[in-house]
């Protein structure tokens, strides 16, 4: 397994992104989206005693004096930390409920992601032009990540890193991994980067705007303010911007060029099929949105939902995604969103209908005629979760209706009808 590899491996399994708002980015699914948005204001977790934490966590400081932490470090990293349950819990339960890649890329690129993006790039355009100048990494793909790691900063985690990863150090089926997040951690702290009291994160030890992982920070996090310190923690989103873009640009960004397009296909074709985009063009290969594909080097086919769903040609820089989140599902919506953030229209090509025979388009209707009626269902984003559950299961016990909590065409025309 290559170094870019294990990489990959170790940064997207504890990656909060948009998991955090209910996405499969990282291969396990997490709760709904708003469910989860509410579960992250709760308090941070408080330490509860443990007996054997207590005593891994002896063994485990001498293991990192010996690989170099001082004593003075480890004293100030480990007061006030402890053992945390919650974060054990969250471990325990990674594999629930998946979002369809329609879900995924309607949460990702949603009217208000969008709005507060071209907010942040209008406010940050200075600090943004500067790092693409340096980088080579456009600035609208770079708030396409800060908007999907940490909803542009509004969720960095709350969690104590040094908790946190001393508590999956010992209790997490991953423990070697995680001491080893927690010696580099404890590398971040020695190296005056930030205080113990400030390194705080996802509840597996993400930290920042970009959610870096310690390792992560340790080989890409940079000084792009100059303070002498690399603070991907701050409300100055400078040096966590800059880091995600020397991390793309390490792994291979190619300067000016695109992730890949949105296309037609004139028949059928299998997807996972690398060609010239010469060769693409000859077969009659055109992007959705009309015109010639541009040429970004060779492109690789991909139907993500089978022959009836929308079709990509992903160049060179989609794999700079993956390497930076190795999940398809994050790395088109990263770069829909990017596209989106920088101009681009709406995916052209047409999911369908879900099970229950509902567009995208008549699931937004849906929920915006539910909240019309008086049960919220929280935005109108065509996306089922348990808030819109809740208001329809709410709107048919107010009509006597059978209480389903399914968003079905039936529901829909009743709501129609009664001019809701």
């Amino acid at each position: 397994m290559s170094s870019m590899t294990r990489r990959n491996i170790t940064r997207r399994s504890v990656s909060i992104g948009l998991t955090a708002f209910g996405l499969a980015a990282c291969g396990g699914g997490q709760p709904g989206v708003r469910a989860a948005l509410a579960a992250s204001r709760d308090e941070p977790p408080k330490p509860r005693p443990n007996g054997g934490y207590a005593a891994w966590v002896r063994g485990f400081r001498e293991r990192a004096a010996a690989a170099g932490i001082s004593e003075a470090t480890l004293a100030s990293a480990f007061k006030g930390a402890g053992y945390l349950d919650k974060v054990v819990e969250n471990d325990r339960a990674q594999f629930q409920m998946r979002r369809t890649l329609e879900d995924y890329l309607a949460i990702a690129a949603s009217d208000e992601r969008l709005r507060i993006g071209a907010q942040k790039l209008k406010t940050h355009g200075r600090t943004l032009d500067r790092i693409e100048a340096r980088y080579g990494v456009q600035k609208e793909v770079l708030a396409a990540i800060w908007g999907m790691e940490s909803s542009y900063g509004t969720r960095r985690g709350d969690i104590p890193v040094v908790s946190a990863l001393s508590t999956l150090g010992y209790a997490s089926r991953r423990g070697a991994f995680f001491e080893g997040q927690l010696v580099a951690a404890l590398k971040i702290l020695q190296a005056g980067d930030i205080a113990p009291s400030k390194m705080t994160g996802s509840w597996a030890g993400a930290m920042g705007h970009t959610q870096f992982i310690p390792t992560t920070y340790l080989a890409h996090a940079v000084d792009f303010t100059g303070d002498g310190r690399r603070d991907i923690w701050s409300d100055d989103p400078a040096d966590a911007l800059a880091s995600a873009a020397n991390y793309l640009a390490a792994s291979g960004w190619q300067k000016g060029r695109l992730w890949g397009v949105e296309v037609w296909l004139p028949g059928a074709s299998d997807d996972l099929v690398t060609r010239s985009v010469a060769d693409w063009r000859a077969r009659g290969v055109t992007r959705a949105a009309g015109g010639e594909v541009p040429d970004h080097g060779p492109a690789t086919l991909i139907l993500p939902n089978g022959a009836g769903g929308p079709a990509f040609l992903l160049f060179a820089n989609y794999r700079v995604f993956r390497a930076y989140n190795d999940s398809m599902k994050y790395a088109l919506a990263v770069g829909h969103l990017s596209d989106r953030l920088a101009g681009g229209g709406k995916l052209k090509g047409s999911f369908g209908a879900d099970a229950q025979g509902l567009t995208l388009d008549e699931r937004k209707e849906l929920q915006a005629r539910l909240t019309k009626a008086g049960f919220d269902t929280d935005g109108a984003d065509g996306v089922i979760g348990d808030k819109t559950t809740a208001a329809i299961r709410g709107y048919e016990t107010a009509r006597g209706l059978p209480v389903t909590g399914i968003a079905s065409q039936g529901l829909l025309k009743h709501l129609r009808g009664q001019g809701a």
